[in-house]
């Protein structure tokens, strides 16, 4: 069978779009009837997959976490800066 160039269906596409790869290839797999490779390399060749950043095989996706953990820092610093202060 040949991977499908069309727009993927509007189902396998709101799964993409929530990051559900899985989902979206099970989806996939259900509304087309392609095998389990077959229809990893559709929703992987989907321009809305690359839209997400999503790609680049074996590319590390970062939560952003790390932007609170560093909002969390400077705050806490401030805060022990002004408990220092007032008290000289």
């Amino acid at each position: 069978m040949t991977i499908p160039t069309d727009p993927l269906p509007p189902e396998v596409l709101a799964a993409v779009q929530r990051g559900n790869k899985i989902e979206a290839i099970k989806l996939m797999r259900q509304l087309t009837g392609l095998g389990l490779k077959e229809a990893k390399d559709a929703v992987e060749a989907s321009p809305q997959h690359a839209e997400l950043g999503q790609g680049s095989p074996g590319e590390v996706r970062r939560s952003g976490s790390m932007g609170w953990v560093l909002l969390a820092l400077v705050i806490a610093a401030l805060v022990g800066y002004f408990l220092v202060r007032g008290r000289g």
